[in-house]
């Protein structure tokens, strides 16, 4: 192969890089909300162990609500890893093709579009976190709306 043959497949290789930089800038994004999540959720827990009884149901509530949070990102976060493995297989596999003159290109169609489909989940799992954590925020303000004095 010389290098006249290989440059048109460093270029069909740009695509999925650049898709490789973007989505880890979004699974960046991702992990640092789970972690942030974690935390709150320890701090909360704490809290738990020595707030008055009537107070009990409403940490409940927000760590419930952080609960759910956490599966989401966490479901967001295995959705974009899996896409940034297949953007990483599908350059591999753009590579093999032409370097091996195969025909697969139902192959990689096949891993693109696997690799979009996943990366789809993920930011829409990730839209719903964020809707999830407004109800923790709305939970939070209207309890302290209530106990103000009026």
């Amino acid at each position: 192969m010389t290098l006249d043959q290989i440059v048109p497949v460093l270029q069909l290789s740009i695509g999925p890089v650049i898709l490789i930089s973007g989505a880890g800038l979004v699974l960046l994004s991702v992990t640092n909300r789970y972690g942030r999540v974690i935390d709150r959720s320890r701090s909360l827990a704490e809290a738990l162990r020595s707030v008055s009884a009537g107070e009990t149901e409403r940490f409940r509530s927000q760590i419930l609500i952080l609960i759910r949070r956490a599966r989401l990102l966490r479901m967001a976060i295995a959705f974009i890893s899996a896409s940034l493995l297949l953007a990483a297989v599908l350059i591999i596999a753009l590579f093999l093709v032409a370097l091996l003159n195969l025909h697969a290109v139902y192959l990689i169609i096949i891993l693109f579009t696997a690799c979009m489909i996943s990366l789809i989940l993920g930011l829409v799992v990730f839209i719903v976190d964020v809707n999830v954590s407004l109800s923790a925020l709305k939970l939070e303000v209207d309890v302290k709306r209530d106990s103000s004095p009026s």
